[in-house]
């Protein structure tokens, strides 16, 4: 089967330049507070909770009473993102059906945006013992996090034809990296100067938190102003008699059935949900591992997530570069590997040695941008044309809506050990299932499948 290019790229559009500001904006909350920041602080909150007075760096063995339910401090958070995904998994499936349907989904998206950054804004005001407000607030940023990502990926679709879309998506993702490194380095050289400010600790954090969540809100006007113009869907118009609710279910319904007659399809997203599930739990749980099981105070760990911020944009590159040579497919398993590397690593890195701490991020950085890029690339090949958008919601719903057994699983050892090292090493085996999936996932025959041209290189 031959494919002809019916579309030729063009030169940057301005809804391009518009629809890349979004990754900007929310990857400055995704890297200073939910990767960065509010892991450690929540825990110390927590721990301030059930162990009034505890000395510094003395595990606390009092549990919280979360619904009656017995929790470690030092599990809250894991258990807060675990509930958050998995409520997530059951909304987030929904949004793409929902935009397709609303006559303004940029106004959509937006409202998602600006609710999730009003959410991570208020987390400035979790102080003293207040972890069930840390808590509550975690969950309603995730979740509008999630939702507007699902419509900002269906965007993509709707701005960039099928020539357009690696070059306008790896762009955002680079402004992603930007954004959130300058943000960072700010945040960084505020906790670093906090004595000469006259601030505490505490509160040079929540001031850092609160600065996430108002840059959240503060660029997310940009797309907005762009690409509120923007209705309906361009690649398959959809039926607004059902309703929004009723439709959206039907076409859900509709995209799980086409899923069966694309087994490679579905063969990636379950070997993605493996993979993806360990690389967030690694990402989510690094700041805390070094602050509480490695020693290093909270400046040594927000510098290095810097470090790791800037890598990681190298990191895309290099495995771009490596994919046109030998594929990304081969790229992404290589990645996984390292990836198997790294939480090994991670398990035997000493406390306070900070050369091998630095190895290790630099290694983190490399493959991380490498590893999300190129899933991406991978999975585009593996839609079936004209059914772009309703796909990439599904993607989008099962990267940011399903990776919650991976912090289940760690901060359940964690509960049980608690020993931040043996629940690192445990999540081995997400990596190990994922790349076992993915090996056996035969491209070719799936990007044919999907009526797709297949590239010169897999």
């Amino acid at each position: 089967m031959s494919h002809v290019a019916v579309n030729a790229a063009r030169p940057e559009t301005r809804e391009q330049r518009a629809w890349y500001w979004y990754d900007w904006a929310n990857s400055a909350y995704v890297t200073t507070t939910a990767t960065v920041l509010m892991s450690p602080y929540l825990t110390t909150v927590a721990e301030q909770a059930a162990c009034p007075g505890l000395p510094s760096g003395q595990d606390c063995t009092t549990s919280l009473s979360v619904l009656g339910i017995p929790v470690a401090p030092g599990s809250l958070w894991f258990f807060t993102v675990t509930f958050t995904t998995i409520l997530s998994a059951i909304v987030l499936i929904f949004i793409g059906a929902i935009a397709d349907r609303s006559p303004r989904p940029t106004r959509l998206f937006a409202t998602f945006a600006w609710v999730g950054a009003l959410a991570a804004s208020l987390m400035f005001f979790v102080a003293g013992t207040n972890w069930q407000l840390g808590a509550a607030l975690v969950v309603v940023a995730g979740i509008c996090l999630g939702a507007s990502l699902v419509i900002y990926d269906s965007i993509l679709c709707r701005i960039a034809n099928e020539n357009e879309r690696d070059r306008v998506s790896s762009k955002g993702w680079a402004f992603g990296y930007l954004g959130g490194g300058i943000l960072l380095t700010l945040n960084f050289a505020l906790d670093f100067f906090h004595e000469n400010l006259g601030l505490d600790r505490a509160m040079s954090t929540r001031i850092s938190i609160l600065s996430a969540g108002l840059w959240w809100a503060g660029f997310t006007v940009i797309p907005y102003l762009g690409l509120r113009h923007l209705t309906g869907t361009v690649e398959t118009p959809v039926d607004r008699s059902a309703g929004v609710v009723r439709g959206s279910i039907v076409q859900l319904r509709s995209t799980f059935r086409d899923l069966a007659n694309y087994p490679q399809t579905k063969m990636f997203l379950l070997a993605y949900l493996f993979f993806n599930d360990g690389i967030q739990t690694v990402i989510g749980s690094s700041s805390v591992y070094g602050s509480k099981e490695l020693g290093f105070s909270e400046t040594t760990v927000l510098g290095v997530f810097l470090f790791v911020q800037f890598v990681a944009y190298a990191g895309a590159r290099l495995f771009g570069r490596v994919a046109a040579t030998i594929g990304a497919w081969r790229t992404v398993l290589y990645g996984i590997g390292l990836w198997t590397l790294v939480v090994v690593l991670a398990f035997l890195v000493p406390s306070k040695s900070l050369v091998i701490f630095l190895a290790l991020a630099l290694l983190i950085g490399i493959v991380l941008g490498g590893t999300q890029a190129l899933s991406r690339s991978l999975y585009s090949q593996l839609i079936p044309r004209g059914r772009e958008a309703e796909y990439f919601s599904l993607y989008q719903a099962m990267e940011r809506g399903t990776s919650w057994f991976g912090t289940l699983i760690f901060g359940l050892v964690y509960q049980f050990t608690l020993s931040y090292r043996w629940a690192i090493i445990a999540l081995i085996v997400f990596f190990a299932v994922g790349g076992a999936l993915l090996s056996r996932v035969r491209m070719r025959e799936g990007i044919e499948q999907a009526g797709n041209p297949v590239p010169s290189v897999i």
